[in-house]
């Protein structure tokens, strides 16, 4: 049965374009990840960006309306991993300290999203909007944004490495 999963994920478009899909939900790698992977394994590049930004945003809505549930769950019922939780929490924090992300909410949010780097992008935007209790009409768009102008640069990115190769 995995190995029928697996050549069909790899061996169709629908296939490799659901892959890009759930590389891009993934907190860290996003579409940074994602949308190169999606090209890699041979969706044609506007197929892997359309890919990465609807599995980039996936999570966003969630994460907007219950990670401050699920934190104050895992404070009372998994009390060991707290210090976990005031980690994560505090690093978001500290990426909400900046001033233009406070006094520029939706501009310092979207810029916060767009910047295709580690530590930004969309699960960190949706916590920071969780944390400065964004409205999700308001939030959503303004990440939805960002991510695509993130998967533009990763796209022109990957255009330019896979020109030169």
């Amino acid at each position: 049965m995995f190995q029928s999963i697996s050549q069909w994920l790899h061996g169709t478009a629908a296939g490799k374009f659901l892959l890009t899909m759930l590389i891009s939900m993934v907190p860290v790698a996003e579409l940074r990840v994602g949308l190169p992977a999606g090209v890699a394994m041979g969706l044609p590049i506007p197929a892997a960006l359309l890919a990465g930004v609807l599995g980039n945003m996936v999570p966003v809505p969630f994460v907007i309306l219950f990670i401050r549930r699920i934190f104050k769950w895992i404070r009372v019922h998994l009390p060991k991993l707290g210090g976990l939780i005031d980690r994560i929490e505090g690093r978001a924090y500290a990426k909400l300290g900046s001033r233009a992300l406070v006094r520029y909410q939706a501009w310092g949010l979207l810029l916060f999203v767009a910047v295709p780097l580690p530590g930004t992008g969309a699960w960190t935007g949706a916590l920071i909007a969780a944390l400065m209790d964004l409205r999700l009409k308001n939030a959503v768009p303004v990440i939805f944004l960002g991510v695509v102008i993130a998967g533009l640069i990763v796209t022109a990115l990957t255009y330019g490495v896979t020109s030169i190769i």
